[in-house]
């Protein structure tokens, strides 16, 4: 009787590490959208939390205040990761039944 159940909880893991290898390939290719002083900076980060542009307007760069540029880019890869961490949160939560497994992304 022991056997049964370990078989079938088995066959559960399995198909949950299935479906997380799925769910980790579809959120490779979903991206999040953050910008910085107004839209002036735009970043782009994918589910990988790999970031995947950087598009910065001409107004956004003023010889003169560097170091302004510097923190709004910083604020918006910052914010990008951010969002691809809480999306893939979201989306791996629903497959683990709100489960949070170390390491697991």
């Amino acid at each position: 009787m022991m056997g049964g159940n370990m078989n079938k909880m088995m066959k559960q893991v399995q198909k949950m590490q299935a479906d997380m290898a799925k769910m980790q390939e579809e959120l490779a290719n979903r991206t999040v959208e953050s910008t910085a002083g107004g839209g002036v900076i735009k970043v782009v980060a994918n589910g990988k939390q790999e970031i995947v542009s950087i598009a910065i307007k001409p107004e956004a760069v003023d010889p003169d205040d560097v170091e302004m540029l510097q923190d709004l880019i910083l604020a918006a890869v910052n914010e990008a990761l951010r969002q691809s961490q809480e999306m893939v949160s979201k989306e791996m939560g629903k497959l683990t039944g709100g489960l949070n497994i170390p390491g697991l992304f």
